[in-house]
Protein backbone atom coordinates (compact mmCIF):
# COMPACT_ATOMS: atom_id res chain seq x y z
CA UNK A 1 0.00 0.00 0.00
CA UNK A 2 1.41 3.48 -0.81
CA UNK A 3 2.25 5.95 2.14
CA UNK A 4 -0.63 8.20 0.13
CA UNK A 5 -3.26 5.78 0.29
CA UNK A 6 -2.60 4.74 3.91
CA UNK A 7 -2.47 8.69 4.55
CA UNK A 8 -6.56 8.95 3.10
CA UNK A 9 -7.31 6.00 5.48
CA UNK A 10 -6.01 7.11 8.64
CA UNK A 11 -7.62 10.26 8.00
CA UNK A 12 -10.76 9.04 7.60
CA UNK A 13 -10.64 6.80 10.68
CA UNK A 14 -9.80 9.92 12.43
CA UNK A 15 -12.63 11.97 11.49
CA UNK A 16 -14.90 9.28 12.97
CA UNK A 17 -14.82 11.46 15.88
CA UNK A 18 -17.07 14.10 14.09
CA UNK A 19 -19.95 11.33 14.03
CA UNK A 20 -19.35 11.13 17.67
CA UNK A 21 -19.42 14.67 17.83
CA UNK A 22 -22.55 15.03 16.36
CA UNK A 23 -24.79 12.71 18.09
CA UNK A 24 -23.65 13.58 21.25
CA UNK A 25 -24.08 17.53 20.59
CA UNK A 26 -27.65 15.82 19.15
CA UNK A 27 -28.18 14.03 22.28
CA UNK A 28 -27.59 16.96 24.59
CA UNK A 29 -29.99 19.85 22.75
CA UNK A 30 -32.62 16.92 22.60
CA UNK A 31 -32.11 16.24 26.36
CA UNK A 32 -32.18 19.65 27.42
CA UNK A 33 -35.28 20.87 25.03
CA UNK A 34 -37.26 18.06 26.89
CA UNK A 35 -36.59 18.82 29.96
CA UNK A 36 -37.29 22.28 29.35
CA UNK A 37 -40.38 21.99 28.41
CA UNK A 38 -41.35 19.38 30.85
CA UNK A 39 -40.30 22.24 33.60
CA UNK A 40 -39.72 26.08 32.18
CA UNK A 41 -38.91 27.23 35.48
CA UNK A 42 -35.70 24.99 35.46
CA UNK A 43 -34.45 25.57 32.38
CA UNK A 44 -32.65 28.89 32.93
CA UNK A 45 -30.86 26.79 35.39
CA UNK A 46 -29.42 24.21 33.54
CA UNK A 47 -27.86 26.71 30.91
CA UNK A 48 -25.08 26.25 32.19
CA UNK A 49 -24.36 22.08 31.59
CA UNK A 50 -26.09 22.75 28.31
CA UNK A 51 -23.31 24.92 27.31
CA UNK A 52 -20.35 22.78 29.07
CA UNK A 53 -21.88 19.60 27.27
CA UNK A 54 -22.09 21.27 23.57
CA UNK A 55 -18.48 22.53 24.28
CA UNK A 56 -17.16 19.31 25.17
CA UNK A 57 -18.47 17.40 22.31
CA UNK A 58 -17.47 19.74 19.86
CA UNK A 59 -14.19 19.98 21.33
CA UNK A 60 -13.72 15.70 21.05
CA UNK A 61 -15.36 16.45 17.36
CA UNK A 62 -12.55 19.53 16.97
CA UNK A 63 -9.27 16.98 18.37
CA UNK A 64 -10.36 14.38 15.85
CA UNK A 65 -10.30 16.96 12.75
CA UNK A 66 -7.05 17.98 14.24
CA UNK A 67 -5.75 15.03 14.07
CA UNK A 68 -6.96 13.93 10.40
CA UNK A 69 -5.25 17.00 9.43
CA UNK A 70 -1.43 16.29 11.36
CA UNK A 71 -2.37 12.91 9.18
CA UNK A 72 -2.74 14.40 5.86
CA UNK A 73 -0.22 17.27 6.37
CA UNK A 74 2.54 16.49 9.12
CA UNK A 75 3.77 13.09 8.28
Amino acid sequence: MELAAAKMIGAGLACFALIGAGIGIGNIFANYLAGALRNPGAAASQTTNLLLGFALCEATGLFGLVVALLILFAF
